[in-house]
């Protein structure tokens, strides 16, 4: 395992361009079970509930950042809250599996695009802005610039949720993907998401520069964070 009072950042599998589309759709696959072990999108969905109630709304229209197979974009409609969803994603094969994964289960008003979530820019608000499981993708400064540009685009909150850089992370990323599933892209990427994740201390730092003043964080199982801010 090595130390990890820094962060270790390599090139992920997942990440490649050349990554194979049977491999890949495996490990988008995977990931669903890991997320619905991990229970991430009930708690987003909870959290974009009470913001609803907060603010009296019935209808949330949500930006899931590197959506990934979608599967916690998905879970978010439920809560008895009306959601309009749309993801992007830089990868088409990801895009794609989403697209057939939504329809599959009835959501056809579900939007999923290729966008380079860093690059593209976003020109419409959304009431919230969430991102999973990526910004342990980014270097410091391209975590702040993410954070910055999710929070001019929410017209009412932003939702972060990732991995934490710790003892336990790493060996329940370990563990867990082992368990949980036989892709061998996700059993190497688990621990090297660990390795590059960021610290607590770190993360309430990003919200600092982003400027989400305000902002709550929260640690959960298993070993993650929950980051929401919402507009004053």
């Amino acid at each position: 395992m090595g130390s990890l009072s820094e962060r270790i950042r390599e090139e992920e599998v997942m990440d490649s361009p050349d990554l194979d589309v049977r491999l890949h759709h495996q490990a988008l696959a995977a990931l669903r079970r890991v997320n619905l072990w991990s229970g991430i999108g009930s708690r987003l969905a909870g959290t974009l509930a009470d913001v609803a109630k907060q603010r009296e709304l019935r209808r949330l229209r949500v930006l899931d950042l590197a959506s990934g197979g979608g599967d916690v974009s998905r879970s978010m409609r439920r809560r008895g809250v009306a959601v309009e969803l749309h993801g992007w994603d830089r990868s088409e094969t990801a895009v794609d599996y989403a697209a057939a994964q939504a329809k599959r289960q009835g959501m056809t008003g579900a939007k999923f695009a290729v966008h380079d979530v860093l690059a593209d820019p976003i020109e419409e608000t959304f009431d919230a802005v969430v991102c999973t499981l990526f910004l342990h993708h980014l270097e410091y400064s391209e975590a702040i610039r993410l954070l910055q540009k999710m929070r001019a685009a929410a017209k009412q909150a932003v939702l972060v949720d990732d991995l934490l850089r710790t003892r336990t992370g790493f060996w329940l990323a370990r563990a867990g993907t082992r368990l949980l599933t036989l892709s061998p892209v996700v059993h190497t990427n688990g621990p090297m998401s660990v390795r590059a994740a960021f610290s607590l201390d770190e993360i309430h730092q990003l919200a600092d520069r982003a400027e989400l003043a305000g902002a709550t964080i929260c640690t959960h199982w298993p070993s993650r964070f929950l980051l929401c801010w919402q507009r004053p």
